[in-house]
């Protein structure tokens, strides 16, 4: 009776050894599995997040541009409108800026000159 008392407590613990190895391999499989869902989360996460500043990237970058150009346009004008200003105390400024009123006042308008 001790024999195969002692043989199946040996075979119990094999049994119960396998049992518990495969437990432990579904608990490490299903920690495994955790963790991926989790690592493929927060990539997926990381690359919305660039996708979005990319394109609010590209919108300010855009409107930057707008805002230059404008500011190119508006300098430009600034600067032909000073140097008729500066025409004016010029010598003859006063010709040019009446052969220039002329080009823009039609021929139909009577013109006042106040001196």
């Amino acid at each position: 009776m001790s024999n195969s008392f002692y043989k199946n407590s040996i075979f119990s613990k094999k049994y119960l050894g396998s049992i518990s190895i495969k437990r432990q391999q579904k608990q490490d499989n299903f920690v495994l599995l955790i963790f991926l869902i989790i690592k493929i989360s927060f990539s997926l996460l990381a690359i919305i997040s660039l996708i979005k500043l990319g394109y609010s990237s590209k919108v300010r970058l855009t409107r930057l541009r707008e805002i230059e150009d404008s500011f190119l346009y508006e300098k430009y004008r600034f600067n032909t409108l000073t140097d008729k200003f500066d025409d004016l105390f010029s010598s003859k400024g006063e010709q040019r800026f009446m052969k220039d009123q002329d080009q823009i006042i039609s021929r139909d308008i009577i013109r006042v000159i106040w001196r």
